[in-house]
């Protein structure tokens, strides 16, 4: 009878908390425990035992829950709080980053000659000049032998795609010129770098006059930049003229340095008469002559009034050095020497 009992006892009272719907706080509340009538000891005790126990496990759960949420509140607003001092401090860290850095370098602070900040991170005041536009421009590698005159004929020939697509926009075609000429002084300086560290040798100083010239080279771009603003398929011819060209003259220095070095000789020359006909536009006024870039003044240490005529004079004086070194490098390779015997020409623009 006290199995019965208590059977009964707990299908009544535990069975629609069970089985039933979730109930509302209030209905969670144990219940007080009820005499059995007729029921022995042990009986009763196993039931209070089992009330109590799910009573008290439905209570604990709610507390778990209450807890959790207000973990997760808590949580968030710590999130928020770490959000709003990271961006508070990441302001102050930046600004800290300027004035300092971790690996101890920090910027420069340089002047120009009049003593005002200088406003170029690509260049210093010390690598500036003033151009030497006393230089022969009439000068002419007349080709002799098979060699050079494969050199010749093949410029010539790339001058005439050149001439049909730009015509007399000699702003868009200083700029795609200057993107091919500041190629092989980089392919140069750089193979001439790696056969040193192969050989164990000096370069003479012409790792150094190679890179001097692709770096003046790519400084002309950076100007004609500021005056000619170049097209999305003039950008496109860029790449694909950059990309054959480059490996063609990596090829050809590695099987010929001497034809090579001719072949940027006579690129040379050609870049001087298309600099000589760009003048001839300015001065007839096909050409607006408008300021000269503040990047160019700076670089050449022209006036504050300097024109675009300035600009594409000194630029042409440039072209005649990079001639006449590259010119000067074949003829080297030509007397069966290699370049590290003969002193480099540091400095000669």
């Amino acid at each position: 009878m006290s199995t019965r009992a208590a059977g009964s006892f707990l299908l009544r009272h535990l069975g629609p908390r069970v089985f039933g719907p979730a109930s509302s706080p209030a209905a969670a509340a144990p219940r007080p425990l009820l005499p059995l009538a007729g029921g022995g000891e042990r009986g009763g005790a196993a039931v209070a035992v089992w009330v109590r126990l799910l009573s008290t496990s439905a209570a604990e759960a709610k507390e778990e829950a209450a807890a959790s949420k207000g973990n997760a509140g808590s949580t968030a607003a710590a999130k928020a709080e770490a959000a709003v001092a990271a961006k508070e401090g990441g302001g102050k860290e930046e600004k800290a980053q300027v004035a300092s850095s971790y690996w101890g370098i920090a910027p420069s602070k340089l002047v120009s000659k009049e003593g005002a900040e200088w406003r170029w991170s690509c260049f210093r005041p010390w690598e500036t000049y003033k151009a030497d536009t006393s230089i022969d421009l009439t000068r002419h590698h007349q080709p002799k032998v098979l060699l050079d005159k494969i050199a010749y004929w093949m410029v010539k020939s790339l001058r005439v795609p050149t001439d049909i697509f730009f015509q007399r926009r000699y702003g868009c075609r200083a700029m795609m010129l200057e993107t091919v000429a500041a190629v092989p002084g980089m392919v140069g300086g750089m193979l001439l770098h790696l056969r040193s560290l192969r050989r164990f040798e000096h370069s003479g100083g012409w790792i150094r006059v190679l890179m001097e010239e692709a770096e003046n080279e790519r400084m002309h771009l950076m100007t004609f930049m500021e005056v000619a603003k170049p097209k999305w398929y003039e950008r496109a011819l860029v790449l694909a003229v950059q990309g054959v060209f480059f490996n063609a003259y990596f090829i050809g220095y590695l099987i010929s340095p001497k034809f090579a070095h001719r072949v940027v000789g006579y690129l040379e020359e050609e870049a001087i008469h298309s600099y000589t006909e760009f003048l001839k536009d300015l001065d007839a006024g096909k050409l607006e002559n408008v300021p000269a870039p503040a990047i160019a003044i700076d670089y050449w240490q022209l006036p504050a009034d300097a024109t675009l005529k300035d600009v594409v004079v000194v630029v042409r004086a440039d072209e005649a050095h990079h001639r006449d070194v590259n010119h000067f490098a074949s003829d080297i390779h030509f007397q069966g020497m290699e370049l590290k015997e003969a002193p480099a020409p540091l400095g000669y623009h």
